[in-house]
C-alpha cells in the first residue's frame, strides 16, 4: 500500500512538474508570437500608408482630368452659344427687313385698292352705258331685220347646224375614202387569197328525195294491201311517201335530211329485195338507221380530217356528219362549214392569228343546225350550248355566238375572223338561193325604206337587190344633203334589213331647166 501511495504521489508530482514546464514553454512561445505579430502590424501599416498615398495621387489625377474635360466642354458650349446668338441676330435683322418690305407692299396695295375702286366705279358706269347702247342696238336691229332676237338665234343655230352637218359628212366621206384606200389593198389580198383556196359546189334547198323504180307496178307493192306497207314505212322511217303519177319514181318528203336519206336507202333495198311487208320494212329501216349512225360518224371524221381539226368529241363528229343532210338557202351545211373552216384558217394565217382555234370554231359555229328541228332556240345559241356541253372555252363560245351580227359582240380577233369567213361563204355568188317570194319581199321592203326619207321621190332596187338608186327633189335636197341622205339610208338599211353581201346606195339629184318659146 505504501508502494501505491508512492506511485500515486510520484504521478501527481510528475503531472505538476509537466504542467509547470508546459506553462513555461507556452509563455516563451507567446512572447515570440507577439513579436512576430508586432512586426507584421508594422509592415501592414507601412503598406497601407503606401496604398493611401497612391490612392490620393490617383484621385488627384482623376479630378484634374475631369476638370480639363469640363473646361473643354465649357469652351465648346460657349462657342455654340455664340454661334447661335449670332444666327439669331441675323434672323432678327432679316425679319426686320421683311417687315419693312411688307409694310411698304401693304401701303402699295392700299393705294392700288383706292385706284381700283375708282376704276371699278368708272367701269360700272361704262358697263351700264354699254348695256343701254346694246339694248338700243338690238331694238334697232330687230326693227331693221323684222325678226326677233330669239328667231335670229334659231336661224343662226340652224344655219350653223346645217353647215356643221355638211362639213361632218364631207369629213366623214374623206375619212372613209382614206380608210378604204389604205385598207382595201390589204383586205382584198387577204380575202382573195382565202377565197381562191376554196372552190366548192352547192346544192339546192330541197325537202324531198326521189327513189327510182323499174316499173309502176312496184308502186302498188310499196303501197300494200289497203296501204299497210306505206303506213308501216312512214311510221318506221318518220317520213312522208308520195306516190303519184310521176312515172317510175316514188317521192320521199321530210324536213330532216338524215331521216330522208335513211328512208331512201331502206326503200331502195326493199324494192331491190322484192319482199315488202310491215315486218320486213321495220327490219330494214332499223338496220339502215344503225348503219347511218356509223356513216354519220365517218362523215364527221372525214370532215374534221379535211379541215385539219383533230381530237373532236365523238358526238360532235356525229353532229358534223348530220350537217351533210342539212341545207340552208340551198347551201349544203357541211360544205358551208368546211368552207368557213378553210376560209377562217387562211385569213388567220394572213393575220397571224390562232389558225387551229379558228378552224375548230368554224367547224362548231353552225353545229346547232344539226339538231335545231329537235331543240328550241336559234342555231347559234344551240351551237354555243353544245360547245359548252362538251367543255369548250368561253373564247370558243363567244366566237360561235358572235358569228351573226347583233347576237353577241366579238371579243377576240378570232371571233371577227369566224364572222367574216361565214359571211364570205354565205354571200359568194351562187352559194345560196332564196325563194322568189322572199326575194320580192326583200326588194319591196328596201324600196319602201328608201322612200320613207324626206325629199325622196322614188327608189328602184336593181342588180338583184345589191344596189338601190334613189331619186330626190333638187329643191329639197342639195349636193351636200344628197351625201347625208345616202349615209342615213345606208345606216337604216343595216339596222332594219337582213341581206347577203352588201347593198350599194346611190342618190341621184337631177336639176332640169326649161322654158317656153313664144
Amino acid at each position: 500500500m505504501n508502494v501505491y501511495m508512492m506511485l500515486l504521489g510520484g504521478l501527481i508530482l510528475g503531472l505538476i512538474v509537466g504542467y509547470i514546464l508546459r506553462l513555461l514553454y507556452a509563455k516563451t512561445h507567446i512572447k515570440s508570437a507577439e513579436k512576430i505579430a508586432e512586426h507584421l502590424i508594422r509592415e501592414a501599416k507601412a503598406v497601407a500608408e503606401t496604398k493611401k498615398k497612391e490612392g490620393l495621387l490617383e484621385i488627384k489625377e482623376a479630378k484634374e482630368q475631369e476638370r480639363r474635360e469640363f473646361d473643354r466642354e465649357s469652351r465648346e458650349r460657349r462657342r455654340e452659344l455664340q454661334n447661335l446668338e449670332r444666327r439669331l441676330n441675323q434672323r432678327e435683322e432679316n425679319l426686320e427687313r421683311k417687315v419693312d418690305i411688307l409694310e411698304r407692299k401693304e401701303k402699295d396695295l392700299q393705294n392700288r385698292d383706292r385706284q381700283f375702286s375708282i376704276k371699278e366705279k368708272s367701269l360700272e358706269e361704262l358697263k351700264q352705258t354699254l348695256t343701254k347702247e346694246r339694248e338700243e342696238q338690238k331694238k334697232t336691229l330687230e326693227r331693221i331685220s323684222g325678226i326677233s332676237i330669239d328667231e335670229a338665234k334659231r336661224l343662226l343655230s340652224k344655219s350653223i347646224e346645217d353647215e356643221a352637218k355638211r362639213d361632218s359628212v364631207a369629213i366623214l366621206k374623206r375619212i372613209e375614202q382614206d380608210t378604204k384606200e389604205q385598207a382595201e389593198k390589204v383586205s382584198k389580198e387577204i380575202l382573195s387569197i382565202a377565197i381562191q383556196k376554196v372552190a366548192a359546189e352547192h346544192t339546192t334547198d330541197i325537202t324531198t328525195t326521189t327513189v327510182s323504180i323499174n316499173s309502176d307496178e312496184m308502186k302498188g307493192r310499196v303501197i300494200g294491201r289497203e296501204g299497210r306497207n306505206i303506213r308501216a314505212f312512214e311510221q318506221a322511217a318518220g317520213v312522208d311517201v308520195i306516190i303519184d303519177d310521176t312515172p317510175e319514181a316514188i317521192t320521199i318528203s321530210a324536213f330532216d335530211g338524215v331521216r330522208r336519206e335513211v328512208a331512201k336507202i331502206a326503200l331502195s333495198r326493199l324494192i331491190s329485195d322484192g319482199r315488202i311487208h310491215p315486218a320486213r320494212i321495220e327490219e330494214v329501216v332499223d338496220k339502215v338507221k344503225k348503219e347511218m349512225e356509223v356513216t354519220l360518224r365517218e362523215i364527221g371524221e372525214k370532215a374534221a380530217l379535211d379541215a385539219g381539226v383533230p381530237g373532236l368529241h365523238p358526238e360532235i363528229l356525229k353532229l358534223l356528219g348530220k350537217l351533210k343532210y342539212r341545207t340552208s338557202y340551198g347551201q349544203n351545211q357541211l360544205q358551208h362549214t368546211l368552207e368557213v373552216a378553210w376560209l377562217a384558217g387562211s385569213i388567220a394565217g394572213e393575220l397571224k392569228a390562232d389558225i387551229s382555234f379558228c378552224k375548230k370554231a368554224a367547224l362548231l359555229h353552225d353545229i346547232g343546225k344539226a339538231v335545231d328541228h329537235e331543240v328550241e332556240g336559234t342555231h347559234h345559241q344551240i351551237s354555243a350550248d353544245l360547245a359548252k356541253k362538251y367543255n369548250e372555252s368561253p373564247k370558243m363560245i363567244n366566237a360561235i355566238l358572235s358569228h351573226h351580227e347583233g347576237i353577241a359582240e366579238p371579243q377576240t380577233p378570232e371571233a371577227f375572223i369566224i364572222a367574216a369567213a361565214d359571211a364570205i361563204s354565205a354571200a359568194r355568188p351562187g352559194a345560196r338561193r332564196e325563194s322568189i317570194e322572199l326575194y320580192l319581199k326583200r326588194l319591196e321592203k328596201l324600196e319602201k325604206l328608201a322612200t320613207s326619207f324626206r325629199g325622196v321621190t322614188s327608189a328602184y332596187a336593181i342588180q338583184a337587190g345589191r344596189e338601190i338608186r334613189i331619186l330626190v327633189e333638187p329643191e329639197d335636197v342639195d349636193d351636200q344633203g344628197a351625201q347625208v341622205l345616202s349615209h342615213d339610208i345606208a345606216k337604216k338599211v343595216e339596222q332594219e334589213l337582213e341581206y347577203p353581201g352588201q347593198i350599194k346606195i346611190t342618190v341621184i339629184r337631177e336639176v332640169r331647166a326649161q322654158d317656153v318659146a313664144k
